[in-house]
C-alpha cells in the first residue's frame, strides 16, 4: 500500500514540477517581467504567483488528505501536520528576475520532521532531479514529455578532505560564509542559485554546501531530500543534528549539506 502511494507521488511530482516550470518559461521567456517586493524584502513575480497556485491546486487535486504549504500561501497555515508537502514554486526569484537561469521548482513531502521525496527541476537549465518510490535519487536527462525518459541514480562523491569542492549562495553570500568556507582545504569554491546547490551535492559534483544566512523550509525541502536520497547528510550548523521540517514559523537554522567522509569543521 505504501509503495503505491510512493510511486503516485513520484510520478505526481515530476509532473506538476514540469508543469510549473512550463509556466515560469513562458514569463522568464518574455522581454520584460514585472516584480514586487514582499513584506520579508523578497521579490516576488507573477511567474511565483502563478507557479504557487497552480502547484497548490494539482498536489490538493491528487492527495486531498495531504497538506499542503506553500511559500506564497505561507501566511494562511495556521495548522501543524506531522506529514505535508511544501513547495517553493520559484526558488532563486532573484535569478530569475536577472534572468541567470539558477531558479527551481521545488516540492517535497515531509513525514515527522523529514524530508521523504521530493523534486527539483531547473527548466532554464533542462536539469530535473527527483526521488523515486524507493526513495533513491535520479536525475532524468531531456526533454522531458509525458513519460519519463532516461533515468541516472545520483550518489554522493568520496571527498578529498585535503581537495574539497564547496558550492555556496551566488545571491547571499557573504563575508561569514566565505570565513567558514575558509576553515577548509578547498580546491574549488563555485557559486549556484536556489536549490541547485543540493542537487549538486546529491549528484557528485560538489562535496559540502555551507549555508550561514536565512532559509526557509520550502528553500531547502526537496534539495534535502534528494541528498538524502543520494546518501548525503542536512545538519545543523550549531549542533549538527539533522535539519527538521515543521517548525514554528518555517525558519530554517544554519545548516550543512555534504558528502558523508567530509570532515567537518
Amino acid at each position: 500500500m505504501r509503495e503505491a502511494e510512493f510511486e503516485r507521488i513520484e510520478t505526481a511530482l515530476r509532473a506538476i514540477a514540469l508543469e510549473a516550470g512550463a509556466l515560469i518559461m513562458h514569463v522568464y521567456d518574455r522581454a520584460i517581467s514585472t516584480a514586487r517586493t514582499k513584506d520579508d524584502s523578497s521579490p516576488v513575480t507573477e511567474a511565483d504567483e502563478a507557479a504557487d497556485a497552480l502547484i497548490a491546486r494539482r498536489l490538493a487535486e491528487a492527495f486531498p488528505d495531504i497538506l499542503v504549504v506553500t511559500e506564497e500561501q505561507a501566511a494562511s497555515h495556521d495548522r501543524r501536520a506531522s506529514r505535508f508537502f511544501i513547495v517553493d514554486p520559484l526558488d532563486g526569484t532573484k535569478e530569475f528576475i536577472r534572468r541567470r537561469g539558477d531558479f527551481t521548482v521545488n516540492i517535497a513531502l515531509v513525514e515527522d520532521g523529514t524530508p521523504l521525496r521530493g523534486v527539483v527541476y531547473a527548466p532554464a537549465k533542462g536539469r530535473l532531479f527527483y526521488t523515486r518510490a524507493d526513495g533513491a535519487s535520479v536525475e532524468e536527462s531531456g526533454p522531458f514529455g509525458d513519460r519519463p525518459g532516461a533515468r541516472h541514480p545520483i550518489r554522493v562523491a568520496r571527498p578529498d578532505n585535503n581537495a574539497l569542492r564547496v558550492v555556496a549562495s551566488k545571491s547571499h553570500r557573504d563575508a561569514a560564509t566565505d570565513a567558514y568556507i575558509a576553515r577548509y582545504r578547498a580546491a574549488e569554491a563555485k557559486s549556484a542559485g536556489s536549490s541547485l546547490k543540493f542537487c549538486l551535492i546529491a549528484a557528485g559534483e560538489a562535496d559540502l554546501y555551507p549555508r550561514l544566512g536565512r532559509t526557509m523550509e520550502w528553500d531547502t525541502a526537496a534539495g534535502h531530500a534528494i541528498v538524502l536520497g543520494a546518501g548525503g547528510k542536512v545538519v545543523r550548523l550549531d549542533d549538527r543534528t539533522p535539519l527538521a521540517y515543521g517548525k514554528e514559523g518555517y525558519e530554517n537554522p544554519f545548516f550543512l549539506a555534504f558528502a558523508p567522509g567530509v570532515v567537518l569543521a
